[in-house]
């Protein structure tokens, strides 16, 4: 059986890693990091246009490296469509690599989590005032490219029954 790939996905500060870390354990499966974040802690949160592509790169490689060992359930604290939205909102355009992968590379559902949790401050975050616009353009992406989700609403716990039953069922 093919190993099932859940990508866990939305707008800052909506409580994605909340959620894939709770998903992880109650499952009993790995969980691949947001490497954006590992990468930004060293630079102080800023990066330009070509560090998203190494960034992409390497969220790549964790996921990979993770797959190797894991039982037939990845979850994934975002993907490459994040870095997608946030290279096409600071600079207009996507490395056409990015774009690529995230054609090519196959997860079996995307979780999409609304951004109704309370704004936590963070350095690395950039967008206190406009979640709901960039959870409206996840779900145009993930439209437009014809990729299956599932909207998460609700407290973590909500969230995290919805997920453990939407995985269940599929």
């Amino acid at each position: 059986v093919a190993m099932r790939r859940i990508v866990v996905t939305g707008p800052e500060s909506s409580g994605k890693t909340t959620l894939a870390l709770h998903l992880a354990h109650a499952l009993g499966v790995p969980v691949v990091r947001e490497q954006a974040r590992d990468y930004l802690h060293h630079t102080d949160g800023k990066y330009t246009e070509a560090e998203l592509l190494h960034i992409a790169h390497a969220q790549i490689a964790a996921e990979e490296a993770l797959a190797k060992n894991a039982p037939d359930l990845l979850i994934c604290d975002t993907d490459l469509l994040t870095i997608r939205i946030w290279s096409e909102e600071k600079y207009g355009r996507c490395d056409p690599w990015i774009k690529e992968q995230i054609r090519l590379r196959t997860y079996h559902h995307w979780l999409l989590c609304t951004p109704e949790m309370p704004w936590e401050a963070d350095p690395l975050r950039e967008h206190p005032h406009d979640r709901d616009r960039l959870f409206a353009r996840h779900v145009t992406l993930l439209h437009e490219l014809n990729k299956p989700f599932t909207v998460l609403r609700g407290d973590p716990q909500q969230r995290l029954e919805q997920a453990l039953d939407l995985l269940m069922r599929t």
